[in-house]
């Protein structure tokens, strides 16, 4: 996904002048063809990142469309105040594009580890906030929403979902149904789709069949597709690699309040999660398992 953003800059680099691409020190390679074709419009600003996003306003202030990338936690735990005040409260447009995402660096430990990114921005008014679970996903919501002037944050995945999406409208603020059902609701995003899927797998020989809706788009979300689907089978499950504080968990509870006899459950990252590992084993101890899913719902069924 990270080589499909570059070679989207690339893409449009050519046919937008406002285009300028501002890195932390990171993706140099994969962002040379940008740096060769538009060098006037590619800034390493090295790892500064508060720096990055104030530069980036002012960009934006003179009418540059900014284009800033860097890890997820240096991107938006550590430049927060900065993406709130020179673009929140300025109401000026940027495109965050982040790589690392929950668990991507896990090698590198806690300090690249982000939950709470995707609930941040969230925060600010006006803004948009993506999941793209793979290359398609993300190519078409950015060049759908990259000049709206607002500010919009894509959270790109090492590890990209496994599931066909190119026969979905892929649209902002739209959810996929990617499996239809009618006894339990997975509500998931990102690349824990993949995780899902195989879950509802498991689920289906056991007689059990789930609905998953899918959001690409976190923010503006899709309450009545969610709704629509609850409405249906009373039960509901979300997978996600966000916190568990403020994620997908709160925006879909929001959007079922009064829904009579609701069932639900969170699979979410409770927490820090302290070691190293891969990618597969940080998911594994937050829980983030087709296993795990396949089991609380197992256990939410027999609850009744």
């Amino acid at each position: 996904m990270r080589e499909a953003f570059a070679d989207l800059m690339v893409e449009l680099g050519s046919e937008d002048n406002s285009l300028v691409v501002l890195v932390g020190d990171i993706s140099h390679g994969i962002l040379k063809p940008f740096k060769m074709n538009h060098p006037d419009r590619y800034y390493n600003i090295g790892i500064c990142e508060p720096s990055m996003v104030n530069l980036a306003a002012g960009l934006s202030k003179v009418g540059l469309n900014p284009v800033v990338h860097t890890i997820a936690p240096f991107l938006i735990e550590r430049s927060f105040e900065q993406i709130k005040l020179d673009f929140g409260y300025q109401k000026l447009g940027v495109n965050l594009i982040s790589v690392g995402g929950a668990f991507d660096y896990s090698q590198l430990g806690c300090s690249h580890h982000c939950y709470t990114d995707v609930s941040l921005v969230s925060h600010i008014e006006g803004s948009k906030v993506f999941m793209p679970g793979n290359v398609h996903e993300f190519k078409k919501l950015f060049r759908n929403s990259y000049k709206d002037n607002s500010i919009n944050y894509f959270r790109l995945s090492e590890h990209p979902h496994t599931i066909d999406t190119s026969k979905y409208p892929i649209d902002i603020g739209r959810a996929l149904i990617t499996r239809p059902g009618t006894e339990i609701t997975i509500a998931t995003c990102g690349a824990q789709l993949s995780n899902a899927h195989a879950a509802a797998e498991k689920l289906s020989c056991l007689g059990i069949e789930s609905e998953i809706v899918y959001f690409p788009t976190i923010k503006p979300f899709d309450s009545t597709t969610l709704r629509r689907s609850v409405e249906k089978t009373k039960r509901l499950i979300t997978v996600e690699e966000l916190s568990s504080q403020d994620g997908l968990f709160n925006l879909a509870i929001q959007s079922s309040i009064g829904v009579p006899g609701l069932k639900v459950k969170q699979l979410a990252i409770n927490g820090f999660i302290r070691g190293y590992g891969n990618y597969s084993d940080l998911c594994a101890r937050a829980g983030l398992t087709s296993e795990n899913i396949t089991i609380e719902i197992q256990k939410l069924m027999n609850k009744e």
